[in-house]
This record gives C-alpha cells, structure tokens and sequence, in this order.
C-alpha cells in the first residue's frame, strides 16, 4: 500500500515511519505543515530543516502552508492531493488520545477515505523511546515549555541520561505528548545521511523555549571501520510547496 507520513521531523514521527516500512508499507511523500512565515507548526524550526530531513532519508517531501484556524480544513485538502498520487493511507506518530483532540485522527481519515496508520499506538511511551534509542534514532529537543522545562533543556539529545532526568520530575509525559517538549531527527535507520547542527540560538517566547538553528549541514554517514562521513555541499532542498 502506497502510503503518505505525517511528518513533523521529531522522534515519533521518525520511528512511526520506520515501523511502517518495515511492516510493508510504502512511504511515498513526507507531508509537512508550515506557517505562513515558513515555519513548522508544530515546534517553528524552519522549513529547510524539513527539508534536510527528506533528503537525508529520500523520501520526497510535501510542504503544505496552513494557520491553526484553518488547520483541519488544510489537513484535507493536502491529503486529497495526496489520494490524487495514489495515496491510500497515512502514518501517525499519535501514541494516545490528546485532550480535547480525541477521536481526531479516525473521524479525518474516515472523511477522507484513507486508512489510518499508527505503529506507535497505545504503546507504552517509555517503551517507545527505549526503542527509539535501540534503533539508533538520535533526535535533539529543539523546544519546550518553560514552565515545565526550563532552558537548559534545549539541545539535549534523547538518550539514556535524558529519559532518567524527564522520568525523575514525575509531571511530564515520557514522550511530551501534551507538549511539553519536541525533537529534531538528526539520524537514525531511515537515514542515507546524516544532519549536523553547527549554530542555534535560545529564544522565549509566548511561554515557550525555542532553539532555533541556524547552521547545519548534511552529511556521508561513518563507514565501517570507524572513518568519517565527508560533507556534502547542497543545493537548495528540493521540496513541493503548496
């Protein structure tokens, strides 16, 4: 079945995507919500970074621009292009049911006559981002809310030592499922390539840590025996904006 992701570029997504592939699913398009500024929705790194994404792992990306307000509307209108492709089903990341969001999933794809597909549903959040450092996914937090996390958050990478310290607060979900934290996918088994982060800057804002980054650059991954990836000069990320 040719299916489409629903890409945010952070961890579940990423491992969501990787467990479809690997039940049989084919991934055709990578599809990305951005603002009007160029933005993604979902945690307001830019753009290109999704982009970089779709090139390290080589699944072509769909950028869609769209508002909060009209998000649902958006949604629709981007996976009927997406059925006109020959898209039959969409991937999730989506764990459990979010307040106030709940049966959102299964009554859009039921409207839009897609299958709804959710690797990661139900299971244990914990559990997930064991998985996620197994696979050897690395993901860096890019933004948090700072009344829950402070600043000093932003950059970790998801490891071991970072689930030890998000567990021992006890008062955020493992997996940052109300939003209290998301990620940035650097590598990990569906990458041909990796994303190096050179540059990011902190920034507040309406209650809200950002790490906005501002150089990075893709490149060869190790090769056996240990020796370095070399660099890889791109042009600019080949996307479909819409």
């Amino acid at each position: 079945m040719r299916v489409a992701a629903s890409w945010s570029g952070g961890k579940d997504c990423s491992l969501a995507c990787y467990r479809a592939i690997s039940d049989g699913f084919e991934i055709s398009y990578l599809l990305n919500f951005i603002s009007n500024e160029g933005r993604c929705m979902s945690h307001g790194l830019s753009s290109e970074l999704i982009a970089a994404q779709s090139q390290a792992i080589g699944i072509p990306l769909v950028q869609w621009r769209t508002t909060w307000e009209s998000y649902e509307r958006e949604f629709k209108a981007a996976f009927r292009s997406m059925k006109e492709m020959g898209v039959e089903g969409i991937v999730f990341g989506d764990i459990h049911e979010i307040p106030k969001h709940e049966g959102w999933v299964g009554r859009v794809c039921g409207e839009l006559n897609l299958v709804p597909i959710k690797p990661l549903w139900s299971h244990d959040p914990r559990q997930i981002l064991s998985d996620l450092m197994d696979e050897g996914f690395q993901a860096t937090v890019i933004m948090v809310k700072a009344d829950v996390l402070g600043e000093e958050w932003l950059g970790r990478k998801v490891n071991k030592i970072f689930v030890s310290d998000l567990l021992k607060l006890g008062k955020v979900d493992p997996c940052g499922e109300l939003g209290e934290y998301h990620t940035y996918v650097t590598d990990g088994p569906l990458f041909k390539r990796r994303i190096k982060i050179h540059e990011a800057e902190k920034m507040l804002k309406d209650g809200y840590w950002y790490l906005d980054v501002t150089g990075y650059e893709v490149v060869i991954k190790r090769e056996a025996g240990g020796k370095r990836g070399k660099s890889l000069t791109l042009s600019k990320p080949t996307t479909t904006l819409i």
